[in-house]
């Protein structure tokens, strides 16, 4: 019975240090203490005594001090996205014809290689829903960098693409027309401000039929979408037709009183937000024509002037 207490008390008091150095320092009690990535070491920001030094480091085994020696150094491949087919998992070939010494390849070599490059470019995809989802990402992609749209409004296509391609919604619709409505969704999922006749400018494919394919896509989906505000038009057709920020602010300020009283219910965000843009210009002095507006907003002259009539009437001005 001693013995056996003896045993459980000298137990504890080797697990007790081990628990004391996990929270404080020995040296000086403080609690505050930061782990070093560099060194994997745990250090006391108080006195500055090495608490635990056996931790492990999860970085590389080599040092980089710039951009450059990193991206050399660096034996990983690029991180895993949704705008390709694969992933990006899959390797490929280099076409420099080159060793690994930087030394040019025999005739007989570039030969064999030019051979293992297209069948590494045959099996990337094994099927024909894959060959579809390749030319649908690359469709995608070649639309978005027209847009200028962000890295995540491709993302937010190309997994929309892919769910509306497992539920299979492609099957009878053409593999334009439903990417280009999935990055027009991505769109409005993500706030940027793109309109449905911008998107159809740089499709392959109409406009009437982009707007069905999108509602369709929509619904079976369930993507929840919502109302465009006009509001996030006005930076980018301001900063068009380069007039001052008191336009801006004048304008946003029109839109808010109107559509607090329902002007804006049943209207084309993008033509709301020019005719506002027209009033503000005429009352800030900074007079831009209808024309130049319509323009910048891809819209035509009679919606500018319809739109500017019911904002000036509803926020009790005349025309001049």
């Amino acid at each position: 019975m001693g013995r056996s207490t003896r045993q459980r008390e000298s137990t504890e008091d080797t697990k007790q240090p081990e628990e004391t150095d996990e929270r404080t320092c020995e040296e000086c009690g403080s609690t505050a203490l930061i782990t070093s990535g560099d060194q994997g070491e745990v250090v006391c920001e108080g006195c500055g005594l090495v608490v635990d030094e056996t931790n492990i480091d999860h970085g590389p085994e080599w040092r980089a001090f710039n951009a450059t020696e990193r991206n050399d150094k660096s034996r990983v491949g690029a991180p895993t996205t949704q705008t390709m087919h694969d992933k990006g998992l899959t390797t490929s070939i280099d076409w420099k014809n080159k060793d690994a010494y930087g030394r040019s390849l025999s005739s007989d070599k570039r030969q064999q290689m030019r051979r293992l490059r297209k069948w590494q470019e045959r099996i990337r995809t094994k099927d024909a829903g894959e060959r579809n989802l390749q030319f649908a990402l690359s469709e995608i992609d070649r639309m978005a960098s027209a847009l200028g749209v962000p890295k995540s409004v491709r993302e937010v296509a190309s997994v929309i693409y892919r769910r509306a391609l497992s539920e299979d919604l492609i099957r009878g619709r053409s593999i334009e027309g439903v990417a280009t409505s999935c990055l027009y969704a991505a769109c409005r999922q993500e706030g940027i401000p793109r309109s449905l006749d911008e998107v159809a400018d740089v499709s392959r494919v109409e406009k009437k039929e982009i707007a069905r394919t999108y509602r369709y896509v929509a619904q079976e989906l369930a993507l929840e979408m919502k109302p465009v505000d006009p509001v996030e038009y006005v930076p980018r057709f301001c900063s068009e037709l380069a007039v001052s920020e008191e336009v801006e602010a004048k304008a946003n300020q029109i839109i808010e009183t109107t559509t607090e009283k329902g002007l804006l219910s049943g209207k084309s965000p993008t033509g709301y937000a020019a005719a506002a843009i027209y009033a503000a210009s005429l009352l800030c002095n900074e007079k831009k024509t209808q024309r130049e507006v319509g323009e910048v907003a891809n819209v035509t002259e009679v919606t500018i002037r319809n739109r500017y009539q019911e904002q000036i009437e509803a926020i009790g001005l005349t025309s001049p």
